[in-house]
């Protein structure tokens, strides 16, 4: 790799920690690829799609003249390993806040969550979390969230293409879901928990799939020394 190849583009699959945002992943890398590689100070690098702290995998990102193919992959399907925890809630619909509004779950049956599971297949209306980054009168929504002010979130359609690879061990419910761009699987939790009438939230959530992009081929380049790029030139 050199940095005539960076310059040209690059498409490179970074396996995201958890508590990193994709803003640090990406500053991270930048100053590695900087460092190692003689590149200007205006070297185009982005991703290809943000993914929350408190989630981990696949962030795509794309170097040089590769920047322009950042729509194109935002715009394809995704897919993420799931996990929620019923008869409870946060106000994050994740883990970055605390727990709340516990709730006795012992009449869920392992039927139920499934039928419950099967409601969510298809278009559907959702609304994204108010910790989330969505831009607000030019504020941050999760700014004005943790700020204390209240924060009004309009619906948006979005489609969830499949569920599977099912696992119940309550209060934990795993899953794989498969979804279009602009998803926000902490609300699929929370929607799931309000249909189930006992409430959930996201305890985990890792992106295995970004169109024909896997984890199975990212790597933390920015915390070893190797890199693996895409084989697309």
């Amino acid at each position: 790799m050199t940095d005539k190849n960076l310059l040209e583009g690059q498409i490179i699959l970074l396996d995201k920690p958890l508590d990193w945002t994709s803003f640090q992943a990406v500053n991270k890398l930048k100053y590695k690829l900087k460092r190692e590689f003689d590149l200007p100070k205006k070297f185009k690098i982005g991703h290809a799609g943000t993914l929350d702290p408190k989630a981990t995998g696949l962030l795509i990102v794309c170097t040089g003249k590769f920047t322009k193919k950042i729509p194109e992959i935002q715009d394809a399907p995704k897919e993420y390993f799931t996990e929620i925890k019923i008869g409870v809630q946060t106000e994050s619909y994740d883990t970055e806040k605390p727990e709340i509004l516990h709730q006795d779950y012992s009449a869920v049956s392992d039927d139920f969550i499934n039928q419950t599971l099967n409601q969510f297949l298809g278009e559907i209306e959702q609304k994204p979390p108010v910790f989330s980054a969505i831009k607000i009168d030019g504020k941050r929504a999760y700014d004005l969230a943790r700020k204390g002010e209240e924060v009004e979130m309009k619906s948006r359609k979005t489609t969830i293409h499949y569920i599977k690879d099912i696992e119940i061990e309550l209060p934990f419910v795993r899953f794989t879901v498969g979804c279009s761009k602009g998803t926000y699987i902490r609300s699929l939790a929370h929607d799931i928990g309000q249909q189930l009438g006992v409430g959930a939230y996201l305890t985990n959530l890792r992106r295995t799939k970004i169109g024909e992009y896997s984890v199975e081929d990212a790597s933390s380049a920015f915390l070893e020394n190797d890199f693996r790029f895409s084989s697309e030139s």
